[in-house]
């Protein structure tokens, strides 16, 4: 069974942006599959918020009708037999590490990955597009995870030519001369996540590709569309059964593979609990590769030095990078703030002050124009979740902290815009937040700020220091003394700790790591070629009266795995 064109017709109903080239209401673009009868197999509606134009059946690139949900899309939904199937087309691509893929040079490899990317910026507005309409992120957003995805395959390529660790030198140790290449695990399965479908699934992807890894990619229920766009590239360029693709509903689709005992690799980005149960239905987890990003309840520690009047600038910067840090994209990041600590004795100021920045951001549809010049638009900072679920969730989170003392500090904070169909929320500012409330615990991966006053520092090193996820720190200071204390403290703890920044995972050549429930493994330009590879030495003794150095150099000049890879 190889990778085939299959003749159904995947439709995305897309409408123009008010800053986006004029698109026509529908696109249809041909999927990629494994199976001559996905034209028979069930497909399940993709929907969207918007704003209905009933005289020309279209959306509204503005306009304040309530909101309506419209199908954008349809992924199909495999079955666990069908999972199976896709995975024995895997199977024999990797040929126990003797198919075509694996085999290839790695200069080859990184060719056909340049050429796959050359294919994706084909079609980079109709991915753009679909990402804005799917999952909620404005025009700028969406082109940002486009260009970022496409910067850091390149960065990959160029560390491969470049860094002496892929060119392979031989070393002297004594008396062993000895060589060594990085290889292939084997079948990685992926599963990308709704939040960045595109970018973190490519992060782990891309390099396991260019290392000779098969990729067995699941695709997210949210933010699947995207990937739909991207399979003629690698069908087009990469040898059959190289990249595969299976959607439908994880719960089918991914217990089977795993306990087939087939998947040699796992790099999942989701939540812990559904990353142990992966792992444990492994039949040999003790051989199986795991590469984790998951939860994370970052916090912000806002110190007193803050606050002191001559330091409105440092004050003003802290308001500023902790509104991006928790609301960017919504707040639905990994690397967002999730609590803010603040001292107690200007915690309610800051909640007021913070309030009034987050009463500032723009609230409304991904592709919405605040300005009135159509030449520079001011596109929505806050945009619709994606599903009814994630506002359950918020109004839960958030009607839980009313209840036990914490109080809304800004207009219309929690409020649904747009009518019933909506998933629009306005941010809430909540303060005072407490440990008996959930969100002190919990992380809402939503346009929740809560704001913890402090009275002492060692309650905030406690939380740190007791707390089940270790992913980043937000430290906001000019005090050294207090931050080395932080420091030296969280040093064992924390993956990175940010000073007056908001947390974040760029660039993508710092590691970008976690420890504890946080995340297993570590991404980067340069580690996420480690992540997905094993070091593969070959060696020799050097001995009198026989000349094995010039069976080693002609073997070398010989082998495609030990190959040059170069600026070829």
């Amino acid at each position: 069974m190889k990778l085939t064109i299959a003749t159904a017709l995947l439709i995305i109903s897309i409408c123009g942006a008010a800053d986006a080239p004029n698109v026509t209401p529908q696109i249809w673009s041909p999927v990629s599959t494994t199976f001559e009868e996905t034209a028979e197999r069930p497909w399940q509606d993709v929907v969207a918020c918007c704003q209905i134009d009933e005289e020309a059946d279209t959306c509204l690139e503005n306009g304040s009708k309530p909101f309506k949900k419209v199908v954008i899309g349809r992924m199909p939904q495999f079955t666990s037999q069908d999972a199976l199937q896709v995975l024995q087309v895997a199977v024999q691509a990797w040929d126990r590490g003797t198919g075509v893929w694996p085999q290839m040079s790695l200069a080859e490899r990184c060719r056909a990955i340049e050429a796959v990317f050359e294919e994706l910026a084909k079609v980079r507005e109709e991915i753009v597009t679909t990402l804005m309409w799917e999952i909620g992120k404005n025009r700028k957003e969406a082109e940002a995870e486009f260009d970022r995805t496409v910067d850091f395959a390149k960065q990959v390529i160029q560390t491969i030519k470049s860094d002496d660790e892929y060119k392979g030198v031989w070393q002297s140790i004594g008396s062993t001369r000895a060589i060594i290449r990085r290889a292939a695990i084997g079948i990685i399965m992926c599963l990308a996540p709704y939040n960045y479908p595109i970018n973190e699934s490519y992060a782990a992807m891309i390099p396991a590709l260019l290392t000779g890894n098969i990729i067995l990619m699941k695709i997210p229920a949210v933010g699947g569309l995207a990937h739909l766009l991207t399979m003629e590239a690698f069908n087009k360029v990469l040898p059959p059964g190289t990249v595969n693709f299976v959607s439908g509903s994880g719960r089918k689709t991914m217990p089977p593979l795993m306990e087939s005992g087939l998947i040699d690799g796992l790099a999942f980005i989701g939540g812990s609990k559904a990353a142990d149960q992966l792992i444990h239905s492994h039949p040999h987890p003790h051989r199986l590769k795991v590469f984790l990003q998951l939860e994370a309840n970052n916090m912000g520690i806002v110190l007193p030095d803050v606050f002191e009047s001559e330091k409105e600038a440092l004050l003003d910067n802290a308001l500023n990078e902790i509104v991006l840090g928790s609301l960017s994209f919504n707040g639905q990041r990994c690397t967002a703030l999730k609590l803010i600590f603040v001292p107690h004795a200007s915690a309610e100021s800051f909640a007021l002050q913070l309030a009034k920045k987050v009463e500032a951001l723009r609230v409304g549809l991904p592709w919405q124009n605040h300005a009135e010049d159509s030449a520079q638009p001011l596109l929505s900072n806050i945009t619709p979740l994606p599903n009814e679920g994630r506002i359950q969730y918020m109004t839960s989170l958030l009607t839980d902290a009313v209840s036990k003392g914490a109080r809304i500090m800004n207009e219309n904070g929690g409020k649904i815009i747009g009518g019933n169909d909506s998933t629009l929320m306005v941010p809430a500012v909540l303060y005072p937040v407490t440990e008996n409330m959930e969100i002190f615990h919990e992380e809402q991966f939503g346009p929740l700020v809560p704001i913890a006053p402090y009275d002492s520092l060692e309650q905030v090193l406690k939380f740190g220091k007791e707390g089940p996820y270790a992913q980043q720190v937000s430290i906001f200071t000019e005090n050294p003394k207090e931050t080395a204390l932080i420091l030296d403290r969280f040093s064992a703890i924390f993956g990175k700790i940010n000073l007056n920044s908001q947390c974040g995972r760029s660039p993508d050549t710092l590691p970008f790591a976690g420890r504890r429930s946080s995340a297993m493994g570590v991404m980067s330009v340069n580690d996420a070629l480690r992540e997905f590879s094993v070091p593969t030495v070959v060696s020799y003794k050097e001995t009198e009266g026989l000349n094995h150095a010039e069976l080693a150099q002609d073997m070398e000049a010989r082998s495609v795995f030990l190959s040059p890879v170069g600026d070829q």
